[in-house]
């Protein structure tokens, strides 16, 4: 029998169907859908050894010296019915080869194959075991499955694979066929952590035990009704709480104000995001909110 993929303490959303059709029919009372986050022009020349880029959602360009790496590659002009809100940070067309691509698992918003059949090069793929074979099907060979806590060496990059708290599907059939989780990146002097989609767990203190990280990209969006999303999503709040259980230097919020996939705005999440970061009295210096199409540049 295929194995059906679990949480830490066997935690999941059980979904009530009467309340979607409340949830569908309210979703848009007393939202400001007018106003996006910002947007500004990418600039991809630089000095320095190591940046990254938010394309939007959960994607990244990260480049460290002259590796270049994508997070969760979605350019898609719509998910589902849902439009894109803001343009894409960098068109795919405009991106360098890529060098390595790391999924953090099967939903459309995070693994979209005519996005990933635009990269330019041949990338080595990362992605949670039970993912390889949809890779595979498409004709990708340069690919390596993970399961929690593994850990890979490419490039003078470690990489490992570690839990989130979410959840899988991509048909009506394969719920939690294949696993989810984030990835740690570490180069010489830099270590990312990529969250990809989850919600607040215990599992942060665990990877805190782990690694030291310099930069977290961490969700802050999806979260509205709590009932549908407070287990597999996280809320702003809780987000910096994760962002204090890692110990992390930098937090860089993700998945908000591309696509709008809940009741919550891009706007709320961000309000939201200042106001508990402030109510924690944390430096400022450490939260670092990009412009869809931003570049960070760490010397």
């Amino acid at each position: 029998m295929r194995n059906r993929y679990r949480n830490l303490d066997n935690v999941q959303n059980r979904l009530k169907p009467l309340k979607l059709v409340s949830y569908f029919y309210n979703r848009n009372k007393g939202k400001n859908l007018k106003t996006t986050i910002p947007v500004c022009y990418p600039n991809l020349a630089h000095s320095s050894s190591v940046t990254y880029t938010w394309i939007g959602h959960s994607t990244f360009l990260i480049q460290i010296g002259k590796l270049n790496i994508l997070t969760d590659p979605v350019f898609a002009n719509r998910m589902g019915l849902e439009k894109r809100l803001v343009p894409v940070g960098i068109p795919v067309v405009d991106l360098p080869e890529i060098d390595l691509v790391f999924i953090s698992h099967a939903h459309y918003d995070h693994l979209d194959f005519p996005s990933i059949k635009q990269i330019k090069g041949n990338p080595h793929f990362y992605v949670p075991v039970g993912v390889k074979k949809l890779f595979l099907r498409r004709g990708y060979q340069n690919v390596t499955e993970a399961n929690w806590w593994e850990s890979f060496s490419k490039k003078k990059l470690r990489v490992h694979f570690v839990p989130s708290q979410h959840w899988s599907r991509r048909s009506v059939f394969d719920k939690n066929r294949a696993h989810w989780g984030g990835w740690i990146i570490s180069s010489e002097k830099q270590t990312f952590y990529f969250a990809g989609d989850t919600g607040y767990f215990r599992g942060f203190k665990e990877i805190e035990k782990h690694f030291t990280i310099d930069v977290a990209f961490i969700p802050i969006g999806d979260y509205e009704p709590e009932w549908l999303s407070g287990l597999s999503h996280i809320n702003p709040e809780n987000a910096v709480q994760a962002f204090q259980d890692l110990n992390a230097q930098t937090f860089v919020p993700m998945h908000y104000g591309t696509y709008r996939l809940s009741m919550d705005t891009g706007l709320e999440a961000l309000e939201r995001l200042y106001n508990e970061w402030q109510k924690r009295n944390l430096p400022m210096e450490r939260l670092n909110v990009l412009k869809i199409g931003e570049t960070a540049y760490i010397k």
